[in-house]
């Protein structure tokens, strides 16, 4: 495994970090998540649905690590914590509220002193600077206010979140990359080091081409439903058995659409020959679109389109994605080893392969504090080592 060898503390709740510190334990990282001895993650009661021992949404994030149940109030408890990022942890991931850390003295300053090889990457809300910076988010405020709801949804209707934590997620991949980057500097020069990522930064950098076309064309990018502001035909159109997806990224594919579609004058039409030309004129060329569209059945004007090179595809629900043949052929819906309950259990896995191989779900997510004696040596309900 590529992480094989790394040893990661996880002082996360929620979605960001836990998801980080997954990626990093599908990758080979041996990942010991603390948690509060009462109830453990937040996210383990976030439900219905629950999936045996906790919410679907838990399990979904939690795989392939140690849990160690501990209370950060009791100064035995984080002693002992200290003392194996000290002499053990290659990486640590936080995402407490911040100023949490360092009152409980597990700040990267003081970790990083402790052991000068450890990476300390923190999963912030706002940032580290700035006068939002002790602010706590969560995923749908930075949607909010880093502008991404301002550009979802239809004209004229009320803002949209993202259906999925795109921020959340976004932000646990942002640790990551830093923290492999972080890595691959200490391999030069044997020191650690200190990264931080924020949730309202994940946000702006979604936001990166659209914040451009508004410096450049001074207009505030808004919603276009399934569509695109710059780009035209690229979006959903009802047809007589569900929607369908066209994306014409450029004029010879649009060429493709308006032959798939019985209309090869809309090519040579002056309101239609280029795309800017055709984003001025979406109010007139996806009216068209949409009465032939809506006449005919999705399969039809599927095979239309494909057969003319035109990238297209329905919009699937999730049990429609699961069952289709190419999520099967790809193996990423894996089945989780362990207990019996876990037997049961299948998660979707890591998107990446090494070799043409994926890396195997190792372990389900663990009960809480199932690792607590084995890895520090402090019994259920003990408040030191001994």
């Amino acid at each position: 495994m590529p992480l094989s060898g790394v040893r990661v503390v996880e002082l996360c709740a929620s979605v960001a970090g836990p998801f980080a510190a997954q990626v990093l334990a599908d990758l080979g990282a041996e990942v010991v998540k603390v948690e509060k001895p009462e109830g453990g993650d937040d996210a383990r009661a976030w439900g219905p649905p629950f999936w045996f021992e906790a919410s679907a949404t838990f399990q979904a994030l939690n795989r392939n690590k140690q849990s160690v149940a501990l209370d950060l109030k009791r100064p035995a408890h984080v002693e002992a914590l200290r003392r194996y990022i000290a002499e053990r942890a290659d990486v640590v991931v936080q995402n407490m509220r911040p100023g949490t850390a360092e009152r409980l003295g597990l700040g990267a300053a003081e970790l990083t002193a402790l052991n000068p090889r450890l990476i300390h990457c923190t999963i912030g809300a706002f940032g580290a600077q700035g006068p939002l910076k002790n602010h706590a988010g969560y995923d749908p405020l930075m949607q909010a206010f880093g502008g991404i709801m301002s550009v979802t949804g239809e004209p004229g209707r009320p803002p949209v979140r993202v259906g999925c934590s795109i921020v959340d997620l976004g932000a646990g991949m942002w640790a990551v990359i830093g923290i492999l980057a972080a890595l691959q500097r200490r391999h030069a020069t044997g020191k650690g080091g200190l990264v931080d990522t924020s949730l309202f930064e994940t946000s702006l950098t979604w936001m990166s081409v659209l914040i451009a076309n508004y410096w450049a064309s001074g207009e505030l990018p808004r919603g276009h439903g399934t569509g695109l502001e710059m780009i035209v035909p690229y979006q959903g159109f009802p047809t007589a058995s569900g929607y369908l997806i066209v994306a014409a990224a450029n004029d010879r594919l649009f060429a493709a659409v308006a032959r798939a579609m019985g209309h090869t004058e809309w090519a040579d039409d002056p309101r239609f020959r280029t795309n800017a030309d055709r984003v001025r004129h979406r109010g007139e060329l996806i009216p068209m679109m949409e009465r032939l569209f809506a006449a005919e059945p999705r399969e039809r004007w599927q095979a239309r389109l494909e057969a003319e090179g035109v990238p297209c595809a329905p919009i699937q629900d999730a049990g429609q994605v699961l069952a289709h043949p190419q999520t099967e052929a790809l193996g990423i819906v894996q089945p989780v080893p362990g207990r019996e309950m876990h037997r049961q259990m299948q998660l979707i896995g890591l998107p990446l392969s090494f070799e043409g191989k994926r890396p195997p779900i190792r372990s389900g997510p663990p009960a809480v504090g199932a690792h607590t004696e084995a890895i520090l040596g402090i019994a259920p309900g003990k408040t030191s080592s001994t």
